[in-house]
């Protein structure tokens, strides 16, 4: 491959991963083609995007960048994983994708996150996490329960007094 034709794709490549801050190195040699086509369906339904590369070139286009240092020490054809709601999701989607049957070529090599390289045991232990939408939802829960408690504190004994006042005012009624 000309010098020329390198700089075309590492230019190509460079504004492909524009902005992506997380991203997995997966495996996808050994995968039949309708395999591969199924695998990228559901992963596209996902919002995940799918990129083989070349590890020299996709190295140079992702120096300096947030991506930086993860086709460092790698060898063989890699595809790049990114997309999804956040890492999380990202990571749940590929180990739930490796444990199926039909991909049993498809595996997690690494990844990247936050800056830090991630192996592929990490890759694993991320994707057990709870996502973003799991760690809001038990953000607003903490953030309501004292409120909540606090307003059934405060709303129990006024109840309580109320149901003892119109027990009275009945006891007064069939008196009379």
């Amino acid at each position: 491959m000309s010098k020329y034709v390198k700089n075309l794709v590492t230019d190509h490549l460079r504004k492909q991963l524009d902005g992506v801050g997380d991203a997995l190195l997966v495996n996808l040699v050994g995968l039949e083609a309708n395999a591969s086509n199924v695998l990228r369906a559901e992963l596209a339904e996902k919002g995940i995007e799918v990129l083989v590369v070349k590890n020299s070139l996709a190295a140079r286009a992702t120096a300096g960048t947030s991506l930086d240092g993860l086709f460092e020490d790698v060898g063989g054809a890699n595809a790049v994983c990114w997309g999804a709601e956040d890492i999380v999701s990202l990571a749940k989607e590929v180990v739930r994708l490796a444990k199926d049957k039909r991909f049993e070529a498809f595996q997690p090599r690494g990844g990247i996150m936050d800056g830090e390289r991630l192996t592929a045991e990490d890759v694993e232990k991320v994707s057990k996490w709870p996502s973003r939408e799991e760690q809001l939802s038990l953000l607003v829960g903490q953030i309501l329960g004292p409120g909540s408690q606090l307003a059934a504190q405060l709303i129990g004994p006024g109840a309580a007094l109320a149901s003892q006042i119109k027990q009275k005012a009945e006891e007064d009624g069939d008196a009379e």
